[in-house]
């Protein structure tokens, strides 16, 4: 695909399934150039028979949610430059009533089991802060006093005066007569203090100082269940809890806590257990470092949590959603990939989908074992599909004896959101590898490679996290450098994740070792084995901790043409208080010893770099934050390395994944120039120039 194309790429919420079982409702959210946002609806899918179709039509509708009596459908709706607010429409189809009107955003809607009443989380700025004081723009507020650590979040900005809190308010009717803006004589006598005239009035339930988030009604509908921290010690760790908030009084209650960070509360459908993901943190309560997160049940009106799965080896990922009466659904990451997990009360875990397409997300059919997934397919970044569990059927052995056989899942994928792209653009399949590092441990990845016979210079990309991986689906970055003429190769060295804590902890206070090693054989192995590499034309890029890596190996390696340091976690010691997470992040993976942590620092081996570097860089970067990246070009500067510098205003850390459309696409061709000038896609291409392949 080519840049121009990143409007062909659709990406799919969280599915609801409605309670008859009948069909589905999913957002489709899509790049738009004219908008330079992101647009979406939401879509009606039958799991039977019939062709999704539109059901709203919002500049960008999200996170559907049926009411328990299938009537209502809620969802976050915002207009072009606006924050969302929570909407109800008819679940059948029909317009739209606003249920919120919160200065600054409402999200995570969830409905009272009863269906009259609607919980949600918004975030509430301090007075006179972020417009809630005529005249006084963010540059003329008062100036912020902090005590604690957590001050600050990439894609936020300060967050101690706009903390998240929970809110109820009664679901408006979209059946009922229509709000009448007051006007004239009414106006005049209307309340000034009064909320907006088309809006139901909401009660705020929590007042604490820490966000909560991911709020659940209890099964009587007395109380909401939230992710939130709480306690002497919030501020110092990155401990989360489970508290109930009684809806009369407000009273918070803890329900899930102790040493493990616990998260995606989920009640079963029958109503006597309640799940959740739990992952260990330590007695310091900041252990974090390849971390897996273990499937927790407990009773429904308390106990302590069992713990179910094995985090050693065993990678879920939320949200959960309901199986059947009492089991779970989950989402296991596996070796790159992800499974589709039912687990019952009793630790019982059965793969009901393993493979190619890749699950994203799950939510449970009523009355049935079914679940409806978004998947990712190596053609298209998102659809919709339904997982039929496999049948039990007796049969015979050759002896005589009667067993019980249970047949595969099957998978129907139920929408086309990747045919436009499949039609128009050209998408290359991946080559799936495994090497073998100098102690003999395994690296798996993948090779794409264009179509044609080469030899095809070579782009070796290293992901970020660490704990992270890449999978051998759809990918926008490889088949946009494929397209231009370039050969990808990408693996899961240590320190990645889907492989088990132990993979993923491996380079813990050892940056730049292993890891190293990994990606390198790898890439000698993908040169040696996969035909149509060119080994003597190879360039390396990354970004986050993939930009600590390539800088690390551009320090010792200098086999490379070029190199593209992009959002780099370059320099462990300098990090330490500048990032959002820089309080705990970096003395987890680096150490608490500064010599350690400059042992393992890229930025001063800049004077070691002979490989042409292009450092790219968002303004709001506060993962990573701005200052990592002009230290280090300056530094190379300073070397006499060849190298520019490239900043991307109004972006932070997620820039290549949701940063404005134009953006993303300007990202794009900066590369591509870059790598025109130092790896011309023909050898004799003179610089400066990618020649047709």
């Amino acid at each position: 695909m080519r840049p121009d194309q990143l409007p062909l790429l659709f990406t799919l919420g969280v599915p609801a399934v409605a309670p008859d079982g009948g069909h589905a409702v999913v957002a489709a959210a899509r790049p738009s150039f004219e908008a330079d946002a992101y647009t979406g609806q939401l879509w009606r899918v039958p799991l039977g028979d019939g062709a999704p179709i539109r059901l709203t039509r919002g500049f960008h509708d999200s996170s559907p949610t049926f009411s328990p009596d299938g009537r209502l459908l809620a969802f976050l709706r915002s207009a072009p430059g606006e924050a969302p607010q929570v909407w109800v429409a008819p679940a059948a189809g029909g317009e739209a009533v606003r249920a919120t009107d919160a200065k600054l955003g409402a999200s995570q809607p969830a409905w009272s089991p009863d269906s009259s009443t609607l919980a949600y989380v918004a975030r509430v700025p301090a007075e006179g802060r972020y417009g809630t004081l005529d005249g006084v723009t963010a540059p003329l507020e008062d100036p912020r006093h902090f005590t604690g650590y957590q001050i600050q979040a990439n894609g936020l900005g300060w967050s101690t005066d706009r903390v998240a809190q929970l809110f109820v308010v009664a679901a408006p009717d979209p059946f009922g007569e229509p709000a009448v803006k007051p006007v004239g004589r009414a106006a005049k006598d209307a309340d000034p203090d009064a909320p907006a005239w088309d809006v139901p009035t909401p009660r705020q339930l929590t007042e604490g100082a820490c966000d909560v988030a991911q709020p659940v009604f209890t099964p009587d509908g007395t109380g909401v269940l939230v992710v939130t921290q709480r306690g002497a010690d919030a501020d110092v760790t990155v401990r989360t809890s489970v508290y109930r908030v009684d809806v009369d009084s407000a009273e918070e209650t803890l329900v899930l806590g102790g040493s493990a960070s616990f998260s995606d509360p989920l009640f079963s459908a029958d109503g006597t257990r309640l799940y959740a993901l739990g992952a260990e943190r330590g007695e310091d309560g900041v252990s974090f470092v390849a971390t897996n997160a273990a499937l927790y049940v407990a009773d429904a009106t308390g106990g302590a949590p069992t713990r179910l799965t094995d985090p050693a080896d065993v990678e879920l990922h939320g949200p959960l959603a309901r199986c059947g009466a009492d089991a779970v659904l989950a989402v296991r990451s596996l070796r790159g990939s992800a499974e589709l997990w039912r687990v019952d009360p009793d630790g019982r875990a059965a793969t009901l989908w393993s493979g190619t397409p890749t699950i994203g997300a799950a939510a449970g059919v009523p009355g049935t074992s079914d679940a409806v997934v978004t998947v990712t397919t190596v053609t298209s970044p998102s659809e919709l599909a339904v997982v039929a569990e496999g049948a039990t059927v007796t049969t015979q052995t050759p002896t005589g004896d009667e067993v019980a056989v249970r047949s595969e899942s099957a998978m129907r994928v139920l929408t086309e959101f990747g045919a436009a792209l499949q039609a128009q653009a050209t998408i290359v399949e991946p080559v799936e590898l495994t090497s073998t590092s100098p102690d003999g441990h395994p690296v798996h990845g993948w090779a794409v490679v264009p179509a044609g016979p080469g030899p095809h210079p070579v782009i070796l990309n290293i992901h970020g996290g660490p704990y992270a991986a890449y999978t051998g689906d759809f990918f926008d970055e490889f088949q946009v450098y494929a397209e231009a003429g370039y050969a990808v190769v990408y693996c899961n060295p240590r320190g990645s994740a889907s492989y088990g804590e132990a993979h993923g902890k491996a380079i813990q206070g050892d940056f730049g070792n292993l890891d190293m090693t990994d990606v390198l054989a790898f890439l000698d192995h993908a040169l040696a084995t996969v035909p149509g590499l060119d080994a003597d034309r190879v360039g390396i890029m990354g970004g986050s901790y993939g930009g600590y890596l390539t800088a690390w190996t551009i320090a010792h390696e200098h086999r490379f043409a070029g190199a593209i340091v992009e959002r780099g976690f370059l320099d462990p010691a300098s990090f330490l208080g500048a990032a959002d997470i820089g309080w705990f992040f970096m003395q987890g993976y680096n150490g608490t010893d500064r010599a350690g942590q400059d042992r393992q620092s890229p930025m001063l081996l800049a004077h070691e770099v002979r490989t042409p570097t292009f450092v790219v860089h968002s303004e709001l970067d506060l993962r990573c934050p701005l200052s990592q990246a002009l230290r280090y070009y300056t530094a190379l500067k300073q070397a006499g390395v060849d190298t520019e510098l490239l900043v991307f205003p109004g972006e932070n850390h997620e820039l290549s994944r949701s940063g404005s459309p134009w953006h993303r696409r300007q990202r794009f061709e900066a590369i591509l120039q870059w790598w025109a000038r130092h790896l011309p896609v023909r050898a004799d291409a003179p610089s400066g120039v990618v020649s047709p392949a």
